[in-house]
């Protein structure tokens, strides 16, 4: 089991650039792959960004590729998502997940990953 904390969300203007990050207590990060999803008002949850157990391989969204970029350093058990770049459309709940076993490009995208933290609202205004 592991339990993971975001923090780091905020408000913050159109052009902007926030930092979010994901803590892991319990096993080791290591073991997981890890995912940022976003929820938005009203929107089913949206894949963001994911990257493999290691660092070695990251995916991004459409909508945020060139304006996030997705870390982990698993030393400091702690996952990253820098965003640059902020759009009002980026506004939403945003999520850190883990999960062991990601074992295709495209399972890293599905929203079926096994532990989840509890959110950190990001607001971009106008």
């Amino acid at each position: 089991q592991v339990q993971l904390k975001e923090s780091g969300g905020g408000l913050v203007q159109t052009g902007g650039s926030l930092r979010l990050s994901c803590v892991a207590s319990g096993r080791t990060l290591s073991i997981y792959d890890m995912g940022w999803f976003r929820q938005a008002p009203g929107k089913d949850r949206e894949f963001v960004s994911a990257i493999s157990k290691r660092g070695l391989s990251t995916y991004y969204a459409d909508s945020v590729k060139g304006r996030f970029t997705i870390s982990r350093d698993n030393a400091k058990k702690t996952l990253y998502l820098q965003m640059s770049s902020l759009k009002p459309e980026d506004t939403a709940v945003y999520y850190c997940a883990a999960d062991q076993a990601k074992y295709s490009r495209d399972s890293f995208y599905r929203g079926d990953y096994a532990f989840w933290g509890q959110g950190t609202q990001v607001t971009v205004s106008s």
